[in-house]
C-alpha cells in the first residue's frame, strides 16, 4: 500500500485529547504522522476539507448471525455494513446456531472473518453452555481462543449463582460478563414498552422492571465478586440511576446504550410498525433524558448498536410474531449526530463513547486511537451531509429500520482498516 495523506480535516482523537486542524499520513498500515507535511511523490491523498477525521469506531454489540443464519447476515456482509457505517472493530454476540460456547466455535467466526470480512471481529463467547443457563461454559478456554468477554445476550442468566461464579471468574480473569438484563417472568408475552402507547395497541407491555430487577441483581453480585459486569443496552432512567450508584460505590461495572434509544421513544411502533419493535423495547422521552445524562457524566460508557439484522418475513407479520431487532450499523453516525446538531451531546463526548471508550471496556487500548505508530483504523464523516436512508441499498442483508424514507445529517465518507480503505463514498476523491 502506497502512503495515504489525509489533509484538511478536523482531527478528534479524544484518546489523546487532539482536537485540531491537522494532516494525517498513514504508512505500512499505521499512524505515521499528525502534523503538517506536503504531499510527496507517491503517495495518495483524501482531501477532508469540512469533515471529521478520527479513530475507527468499535462496536461492543452486534449481531452477524453466522453461523446459522445466514440467510439474515452473513460475516461477510455485516462487516461490509460495518465499514460503511465507520466501524473497523465489530464485538460479535454468540447467539448464533450453534451458539459460540466452545474454542472451536471461536475459532470458526475467527477464520471466517479473516477470510471474508473487511474489517476487525473479535467474537464474545457464551456464559453458559449452549446459552441455556444450566451450566457455565469453558469460560478460561474461550479466553484463551480469542473471546473478548462473555454473554448470553438474548437472554439473561437466570440463575444467580451462575451469575455470581461467572463474575467470580471474570475477577480472576478481566473477562468482562456482558449481561441482556431481562427477568422473563416480567417481560414474557410482551411486545413493546407498557405505558400508554402499549395500552393504545392492546398490546402487552414490558415493564422498565423487567431491566432493572436483573440489573440490580447483577450489581449486588458485581460488587461482591469484584468482577466486571457490563450491562448491554440499557434502556431506562431507573436502570441509568441504578449503575450510577454502583460505581458511585466502587463496582467494576461499565455500561452501554444503543443509537435508537437514545433517538426513538415507544411512538415509533404506532401503526403496528414492527420495524421498531426490538427488545429492550424503545421507551419514553423521560428515559431518553435519563440516558443522555447519563452519557454526560460517564454513567454509561459506550454507544454500541446491537445490530440485528433479520429477513423481510421476520417483519412483515402480525406485531406479536414479528422479530425484535432494528439493523443499526449504517445508521448509526446519522441518527445519533442528531444529538449533537440539537446541543444534546457534545462531537467530542460522542466520538469518545465510539473509540476510546469501547477499547478500554475490552482492555484494548491499542485500538480507538490515532497514536503514532498504532495501526491504521480511522473514519472520516461529514457532520454536515444529508443522506436518504434506503434500505434496499445497505450491505447488510437486514433492511429492517424503522429509519426507511428519512432524511439524516452526518455521514461516514470513507472507512479505513489497518491502512487500507476499504469503504468510500462515490463524493469522496481519492487522488494519485
Amino acid at each position: 500500500m502506497r502512503p495515504l495523506l489525509i489533509t484538511g480535516g478536523r482531527i478528534i482523537d479524544p484518546a489523546q485529547g487532539i482536537d485540531a486542524a491537522l494532516q494525517l499520513l498513514v504508512a505500512d498500515g499505521k499512524i505515521a504522522r499528525l502534523g503538517e507535511m506536503a504531499p510527496q511523490a507517491g503517495w495518495e491523498v483524501l482531501r477532508a476539507e469540512g469533515m471529521v477525521v478520527c479513530p475507527g469506531f468499535i462496536d461492543l454489540h452486534c449481531h452477524l448471525r453466522q453461523p446459522g443464519f445466514e440467510e439474515k447476515e452473513t460475516i461477510a456482509t455485516g462487516t461490509m455494513a460495518a465499514a460503511r457505517g465507520g466501524f473497523t472493530t465489530v464485538c460479535c454476540m454468540p447467539n448464533t446456531s450453534p451458539p459460540l460456547d466452545s474454542a472451536e466455535m471461536i475459532d470458526f467466526v475467527k477464520s471466517v472473518a479473516g477470510r471474508e470480512g473487511v474489517i476487525r471481529v473479535l467474537p464474545i463467547g457464551c456464559i453458559t453452555k449452549g446459552r441455556r443457563g444450566q451450566e457455565l461454559a469453558n469460560l478460561s478456554g474461550l479466553q484463551k481462543a480469542g473471546a473478548i468477554a462473555c454473554s448470553d445476550d438474548g437472554a439473561a442468566v437466570t440463575d444467580a449463582a451462575l451469575m455470581r461464579q461467572a463474575l467470580a471468574y471474570s475477577h480472576a480473569s478481566g473477562l468482562p460478563v456482558i449481561e441482556h438484563c431481562e427477568d422473563t417472568a416480567l417481560s414474557r408475552g410482551g411486545q413493546i414498552n407498557e405505558g400508554a402507547v402499549s395500552r393504545k395497541l392492546g398490546l402487552k407491555g414490558i415493564p422498565a422492571a423487567a431491566e432493572e430487577k436483573i440489573l440490580a441483581r447483577d450489581l449486588a453480585l458485581c460488587r461482591e465478586t469484584g468482577g466486571h459486569l457490563h450491562a448491554a443496552h440499557i434502556s431506562t432512567a431507573g436502570s441509568v440511576e441504578l449503575v450510577r450508584r454502583s460505581k458511585a460505590q466502587g463496582a467494576r461495572v461499565t455500561a452501554e446504550v444503543t443509537p435508537h434509544h437514545l433517538t426513538l421513544t415507544e411512538a415509533e411502533v404506532l401503526g403496528y410498525n414492527t420495524s421498531a419493535k426490538v427488545s429492550p423495547p424503545l421507551r419514553t422521552g423521560k428515559d431518553i433524558a435519563a440516558l443522555i445524562e447519563g452519557l454526560k457524566d460517564n454513567t454509561i460508557d459506550v454507544i454500541a448498536t446491537d445490530h440485528a439484522p433479520h429477513t423481510a418475513a421476520d417483519k412483515q407479520c402480525d406485531f406479536t410474531h414479528a422479530a425484535f431487532g432494528i439493523s443499526g450499523l449504517e445508521t448509526a453516525l446519522g441518527s445519533l449526530m442528531g444529538l449533537v446538531h440539537g446541543g444534546r451531546l457534545d462531537m467530542v463526548a460522542l466520538i469518545a463513547r465510539l473509540t476510546s471508550a469501547p477499547a478500554g471496556v475490552i482492555d484494548r487500548k491499542e485500538l480507538g486511537t490515532l497514536n503514532i505508530g498504532a495501526g491504521a483504523d480511522v473514519t472520516l464523516f461529514d457532520p454536515e451531509r444529508e443522506w436518504l436512508v434506503e434500505p434496499e441499498k445497505f450491505a447488510s442483508r437486514g433492511r429492517n429500520t424503522p429509519l426507511a424514507g428519512r432524511r439524516l445529517r452526518g455521514k461516514v465518507m470513507a472507512t479505513i482498516y489497518q491502512g487500507k480503505v476499504v469503504y468510500r463514498d462515490e463524493d469522496l476523491r481519492l487522488e494519485t
